[in-house]
């Protein structure tokens, strides 16, 4: 039996696994997913994305199979969850900056060196981080998101995660994106290289994107969660409803617009500052 085999026989039915036989599997999969030699999700060479269903479902067991127990560190700091799913075993040697102030990463993701973790922050089980990227205060890397390389998710921005149903797609965030702050970003949508989210920007399945350059509707297509395009500038936009009543109160829904793509103007606005990292 694989290793893959096993964590999907444990989903269906832990019963035929000794208790120890689960704690080495749930060990496993854990440093496997610290490292990045497994991750929920991943690329392909053209240009898509691979849900790796059998991992969510191993994350789903960690927390079905498993006790609450205590994890605080004083007495005057109360910390309670799950057995399986410590806090993530960091040292200096990951070359990680973790600033002190209230920020937390579980166990089971992976943080690439040189990111930079400003508290208070958080970093979920099955959440990949790549190298050189910024996560600062208040902002939130969601359970089995996939966030790219030197990628910077602003003051309280939200990206969420996703466990259930374990088919879904998680966010993803692909390399040298900016997230501006007060961003949310959920239900699986998918942010190209590059592209730019303005401040408050939020995208979900029901979101529709007007792309003013190309003069398209940008949606969600059924088993197709929406996709902001490379190098897209995405700032908040309102569009207003039709309907008798709607036009009565002057009512409006939220619509964000891809007002531009990006040229050397937002690239010098957007750039990392290397001396950071």
């Amino acid at each position: 039996m694989t290793f893959k085999e096993k964590i999907e026989a444990i989903f269906e039915n832990d019963k035929q696994f000794s208790e120890n036989e689960i704690k080495l599997a749930f060990t496993e999969l854990t440093e496997k997913l610290n490292s990045g030699e497994l991750r929920s999700a991943e690329p392909l060479p053209d240009g898509s994305w691979q849900v790796n269903i059998w991992i969510k479902k191993g994350i789903l067991s960690m927390f079905r199979l498993s006790t609450l127990i205590e994890f605080s560190s004083d007495t005057d700091f109360k910390f309670y969850d799950k057995n399986t799913l410590p806090l993530h075993p960091f040292s200096l040697k990951d070359k990680i900056r973790i600033v002190p102030g209230g920020s937390s990463i579980r166990t089971g993701c992976y943080v690439a060196s040189n990111v930079i973790c400003m508290p208070p922050m958080y970093i979920n089980i099955g959440s990949y981080v790549d190298e050189g990227t910024m996560i600062d205060s208040h902002a939130l890397v969601g359970t089995c998101a996939q966030v790219g390389k030197g990628v910077h998710l602003s003051a309280a921005s939200q990206v969420g995660g996703v466990l259930e149903p374990p088919g879904a797609r998680p966010v993803i965030i692909e390399d040298d994106v900016m997230i501006g702050g007060n961003c949310g970003i959920y239900e699986g949508i998918l942010i190209r290289r590059r592209a730019v989210l303005g401040s408050g920007v939020i995208l979900t399945s029901s979101t529709k994107v007007f792309d003013l350059v190309n003069e398209r509707v940008l949606a969600s297509s059924p088993g197709n969660p929406l996709e902001i395009p490379e190098s897209a500038v995405v700032i908040p936009g309102m569009r207003t409803l039709d309907s008798t009543f709607a036009k009565k109160h002057g009512l409006s829904i939220s619509s964000p617009i891809i007002i531009k793509y990006r040229d050397a103007k937002t690239d010098s606005k957007t750039a990392l500052e290397q001396a950071l990292r």
